[in-house]
């Protein structure tokens, strides 16, 4: 598709990097993206993918807005206290662009729901915030054949990785799931939620805007994949490291012998 005039205004300083350009954009623009939460990695995600002119844009989630989301939910304002999440979120998106839509799924993500959801998206892209979810997500994008990009954060941590199993790197190794790394989820209660530790406001606009820049990376091709390396972000040290990750042939999802044969939660 070609660019009308007020795209290519609105998008001039992607289309003048070399690594984008128009054909690059025009990726965007035809590009269909889910989101998992509207929260605090949600949040930037959802409105720097509708600044970079995705689309479509799916959300969902099934909370509504908490005053105390406010701290780090920038998507979200203070008369929106109450709201539906997803319906904070699309009035938010469509005022900064109104080029883009924004499904909104009101809903609690499911092993019953998430494979019909997944199949109208070509990308996933994981802010939930509990290790069932994570996993529930991993899982169902293993079976859609859908390129994952999924952040976490702590108090003042936060990791990155984008999860592509169904595809492969320059010497023909698969790239790892979720599982290859994290075969299990923690047990209950081990690990506290935001609302039990807390957690740092701008720490989720950190790693939800490096989430997004991944994901217009997957879109347009742009530089390296994130598949098959882990990025953990020290807050409190200002420090970035990345860690080298392969598929574990014994992953219980996407090894030689996997166990899960179908989605479950």
């Amino acid at each position: 598709m070609e660019l009308n005039d007020q795209q290519i205004e609105r998008y001039a300083r992607h289309i003048i990097l070399k690594e984008i350009g128009g054909p690059g954009q025009a990726k965007l623009v035809n590009a269909k993206v889910l989101v998992i939460g509207a929260g605090g990695l949600g949040a930037p995600v959802l409105m720097y993918l509708a600044a970079a002119g995705v689309g479509t844009l799916g959300v969902i989630d099934f909370d509504h807005v908490d005053l105390s989301n406010l701290q780090r939910q920038i998507i979200h304002d203070t008369d929106k206290v109450g709201a539906p999440k997803t319906h904070s979120a699309v009035a938010t998106l469509k005022r900064l662009n109104p080029e883009v839509t924004v499904v909104p799924h009101q809903d609690r993500l499911t092993a019953a729901n998430a494979l019909e959801l997944f199949a109208g998206y070509d990308l996933i892209a994981d802010g939930s915030d509990t290790f069932e979810t994570r996993f529930l997500v991993n899982d169902a994008a293993y079976f859609a054949k859908k390129p994952l990009v999924s952040a976490a954060v702590g108090q003042f941590d936060g990791q990155l990785a984008t999860y592509n199993p169904h595809a492969a790197n320059d010497k023909g190794e698969a790239y790892p799931c979720y599982r290859c790394i994290f075969p299990e989820a923690p047990p209950p209660g081990t690990v506290p939620t935001c609302a039990e530790a807390g957690v740092i406001g701008a720490l989720t606009g950190v790693m939800g805007s490096l989430q997004a820049l991944e994901i217009v990376k997957e879109i347009t091709g742009a530089g390296d994949t994130m598949a098959g390396r882990l990025l953990i972000y020290d807050g409190l040290a200002a420090d970035f490291r990345t860690i080298r990750t392969r598929r574990d042939p014994a992953c219980a999802l996407c090894g030689n012998a996997a166990t899960i044969r179908e989605l479950r939660e």
